[in-house]
């Protein structure tokens, strides 16, 4: 499959009313396989997709966090071993939810400390309001804001299991991002900006996007209940207190296709380093040590997030990086790093066969599954059109 059937794979979901717009890109490590903008920005509106227009890129932020964790691992500035509470002291203060006393939360201290590296691998006890009951139970009693309001309180929420002991997806890498301030002695956006952004050439990925990007950004949507989409009632707030580790960045798929190829290329690109080629592969090696990830990630919200289970592979979770085990026929290789945004961004980098991608577009729930089947379709495309995609 070339250039041409994969236009018409995007230009149907878009026809279909799967997506109101998509920008998809893919390459290798000596340039661009792929690169696909169809759409409208609004579903309602004229203005259309193109390669520039600006996605918020939610938990794919977390990629570039954990790089920049790592840059600093690197430079002898932090370490993986190194107790969190040892760089940031309101991070000993967290507790751990146990369950309630009516509707008192009862909390408990941990019983080990969280290192630098189970922030890294969502192993710190930390968890996600949306996809945790009793954690979201806890934000509504406590009066704890949830991240998508970008207030600061949001990193007072309790842990959900003690350090070490369960895989729990949740605001680790927002904690991460404060390491990295507190040791750069930068904050997040500045740090990220002179680090990774501009050395690679990301030209509009950004924590604070001006008024000339958010004119190119692509508006949140909604699946309505009639499988339509409709303009998203969530709220992203333009001037959060803090940039968030997390799901704070912007950018274009050209973007984070040269944040992708980058780590194809052993974390170097056009001459540019952002990691040493060690370190990449210490960031796409299993670090679960035996902690099994979940078949099934839970939906506390379902206005957010649908359920989402597991591949029928095995997997793991490296440095920031969730991790396929196993070949996937026609599509990624063992060893392949991916994850997603919540707002339907789906990413992969296969450094064993030399391809990354990713397939962008802005509609909640997240693992909405029209879109991710167009995901999977793209991602099938990519592989069986390498040699065509190569040569176009």
């Amino acid at each position: 499959m070339g250039a041409e059937e994969i236009d018409g794979l995007l230009e149907h979901a878009v026809a279909d009313g799967v997506v109101p717009g998509v920008v998809a890109t893919a390459g290798d490590r000596d340039g661009v396989l792929y690169e696909g903008a169809f759409g409208r920005l609004d579903v309602d509106g004229e203005q259309i997709v193109r390669p520039d227009t600006i996605m918020r890129l939610a938990s794919m932020t977390k990629a570039i966090a954990s790089v920049a964790a790592l840059q600093l691992i690197e430079r002898g500035e932090l370490e993986l071993t190194q107790p969190v509470a040892s760089i940031l002291p309101a991070f000993g203060e967290l507790q751990v939810l146990e369950g309630f006393d009516g509707e008192v939360p009862r909390l408990r201290r941990p019983a080990g400390e969280a290192t630098v590296a189970n922030l890294l691998t969502h192993t710190s006890g930390l968890g996600y309001w949306f996809g945790n009951p009793e954690l979201l139970r806890c934000h509504a009693l406590l009066e704890i804001p949830d991240p998508l309001t970008g207030r600061r309180g949001m990193l007072d929420a309790p842990l959900v299991a003690d350090p070490g002991t369960r895989w729990e997806y949740g605001t680790s890498t927002d904690w991460l991002g404060e390491v990295i301030e507190a040791v750069s002695g930068s904050g997040l956006g500045a740090y990220c900006d002179a680090h990774i952004f501009a050395p690679l050439g990301m030209a509009d990925a950004t924590f604070q996007p001006t008024d000339e990007q958010r004119s190119r950004m692509m508006a949140l949507h909604a699946r309505l209940p009639d499988g339509s989409l409709g303009i998203s009632t969530v709220a992203i707030p333009e001037q959060p207190e803090f940039c968030s580790g997390g799901g704070g960045a912007y950018a274009t798929g050209r973007d984070y296709l040269r944040f992708m190829r980058a780590l194809l290329r052993g974390g170097e690109l056009d001459g540019e380093r952002i990691l040493r080629p060690e370190t990449v592969e210490l960031a796409f090696s299993d670090h679960l040590d035996g902690i099994a990830f979940p078949t099934v990630m839970t939906s506390a919200i379902p206005e957010l997030t649908n359920e989402v289970p597991a591949m029928p592979v095995a997997q793991g979770f490296g440095l920031g990086f969730h991790l396929v085990l196993e070949d996937i026929p026609g599509m990624r290789r063992a060893g392949t790093g991916d994850w997603a945004g919540l707002f339907n961004c789906y990413y992969w980098i296969d450094r064993a066969a030399g391809v990354a991608g990713t397939f962008m577009t802005q509609v909640l729930p997240f693992f909405d599954m029209p879109i991710v089947e167009r995901a999977i379709g793209f991602e099938a495309a990519v592989y069986a059109g390498i040699g065509a995609l190569a040569s176009a």
